[in-house]
């Protein structure tokens, strides 16, 4: 069985996705998948993810669908319930890392400091995400985390665009990163599916 890093790796760039209205998932999704980014993140930013997640489920079985921003084991549960493969938080967070066990989902969790990445370490975790990427300090220190820590992989997050995406990828260990550029709130807003279409074959022919 393929495991989430190595979906992850195959895909290189994760749409990172807040939506106001959940059935705009559909068109998104398409937009998406029909121009080879077959991936989506959706957070828990807005009350629509938990139906946009389980309405990409139903309309593309076969795309990667993770849920984002999940701070809790309530969202942990109904992220797995809707039909999320895998799920994401910005921090490590002990109780949502074993929430997520309890239930039978992964979890990427989000670090950017030495301590965190031990934290996640001591608890089995090796995929990580190192977030906020260009905030924390970017490439220096992200190469500065892989240094002592050669067990863990990461996929940056936040910062990133097509003028550092491969800048980022070309680090190894680095698996994929996580990115809103092509899934801009405004255009998925304006329906303008064909222009998030567009970004999303930039995207996807940037880093192949």
């Amino acid at each position: 069985m393929t495991t989430i890093a190595q979906q992850l790796a195959e895909i290189k760039v994760i749409p990172v996705i807040a939506i106001d209205r959940a059935e705009d998932i559909i068109p998104l999704g398409k937009a998406l998948a029909d121009n080879g980014l077959p991936a989506a993140e959706i957070t828990f930013r807005s009350d629509a993810a938990v139906e946009a997640i389980r309405l990409l489920r139903e309309a593309r079985p076969d795309m990667l669908i993770g849920a984002g921003t999940v701070l809790n084991r309530e969202q942990a549960i109904a992220a797995k319930q809707a039909g999320a493969t895998f799920v994401v938080s910005p921090g490590f967070n002990p109780n949502t890392v074993n929430a997520c066990r309890e239930i039978g989902i992964d979890i990427v969790p989000g670090v950017n400091n030495p301590s965190a990445v031990e934290a996640a370490i001591e608890m089995g975790l090796t995929t990580l995400k190192f977030f906020p990427a260009e905030a924390s300090g970017g490439i220096n220190m992200l190469k500065s985390l892989l240094g002592p820590y050669t067990q863990i992989q990461f996929m940056p997050t936040g910062g990133i665009s097509t003028k550092n995406v491969n800048d980022y990828l070309a680090i190894d260990r680095v698996i994929a990163c996580g990115g809103t550029w092509m899934v801009d709130k405004a255009l998925i807003n304006e329906g303008r599916w064909d222009e998030i279409g567009r970004l999303a074959r930039e995207a996807a022919d940037l880093v192949k």
